[in-house]
């Protein structure tokens, strides 16, 4: 065999070169594949980022309470800007977190000795703060304010009957000023709530306060005891464990409330007139309505805005 300009190569040389290429060859193969193994990983990373959503809510300008505490009165509330960091915050954690597959904000509650000093139930709730941090700082019907929100009920516990348990996902809360409070010798703030929104066995039912007479003084209104609650009212469209949309629109004697922009309830009365009376905060996330033991709910919120 005569190669490079003549000169005979042994066998032995002929080997070397021969194993020479072939290595050569092996660390091109190696890179290639090491190649497309680190494509296919930078591709599922790429995919799991894709996948990882963080629920479209700003919490600038609420406060959360969850069952944490001990006792009646106990529940711990966390404000603007310390719930901004929920995620890591050790507190919280268990009551309210991100599902990060599904893109929602989940509150969960069950029965606790925890409760806030004006009920019996358990919450893991949002409260809105219209200046941060601030109770005081409320809003009339006169002023007006608008919700929306995207909600499902993840999972809730059944009673004895096997009947699922209510829970408040939305409200509107009243509230006397400091003016209010010492007229009528109440020693907080608390006035009813205006408006309820229960998910109630996958249906959504909605109620609302009504003077019991109408004949009541501007004074006498500021009374808890001069509400009653109203006969109530019931979607007809069954959302079950899906996605809904709620809305809820205030302003100067009238309330709307809508289902999925396709139902919509209207309170236009003489009790929305002389409820203007009261200062209001919106309200959001899982308030159980039942002390059964072992009972529980997980409320998601994949979108919730407020304006004024």
């Amino acid at each position: 065999m005569r190669i490079f300009r003549g000169k005979y190569l042994s066998i032995q040389k002929i080997s070397k070169i021969i194993f020479a290429i072939g290595v050569a060859w092996l660390l091109v193969q190696c890179q290639s594949s090491g190649s497309a193994v680190k494509n296919s990983a930078d591709s599922k990373i790429t995919e799991s980022e894709r996948n990882y959503k963080l629920p479209d809510i700003n919490l600038d300008h609420w406060k959360v309470t969850i069952p944490a505490g001990e006792g009646k009165g106990g529940a711990v509330s966390v404000e603007p800007p310390e719930i901004l960091d929920y995620g890591t915050n050790e507190v919280l954690r268990p009551y309210m977190y991100s599902d990060s597959t599904a893109g929602a904000l989940v509150f969960y509650a069950y029965p606790s000795d925890a409760t806030t000093a004006n009920t019996k139930y358990s919450r893991s709730e949002l409260r809105e703060q219209i200046v941060p941090g601030d109770d005081d700082a409320n809003w009339t019907f006169e002023e007006g304010g608008n919700l929306k929100a995207t909600i499902e009920m993840e999972e809730v516990s059944k009673d004895d009957e096997g009947k699922y348990h209510k829970v408040i996902v939305l409200q509107i809360h009243g509230r006397l000023t400091d003016d209010q409070k010492e007229l009528i010798g109440q020693k907080d703030n608390n006035a009813p709530p205006i408006l309820k929104i229960y998910w109630d066995k996958g249906k959504i039912r909605v109620k609302t306060k009504e003077l019991k007479f109408l004949g009541t003084s501007d004074e006498g209104l500021l009374y808890e005891e001069a509400w009653g609650d109203d006969e109530g009212y019931t979607f007809n469209e069954e959302v079950g464990f899906k996605k809904f949309d709620m809305e809820i629109d205030v302003s100067d004697g009238k309330l709307v409330v809508s289902l999925n922009n396709n139902e919509f309830k209207t309170y236009d009365n003489i009790h929305m007139e002389k409820w203007g009376v009261f200062e209001n905060y919106f309200k959001a996330g899982n308030y159980l309505q039942t002390t059964d033991k072992d009972a529980f709910a997980k409320v998601k919120f994949y979108e919730l805005e407020v304006s004024h």
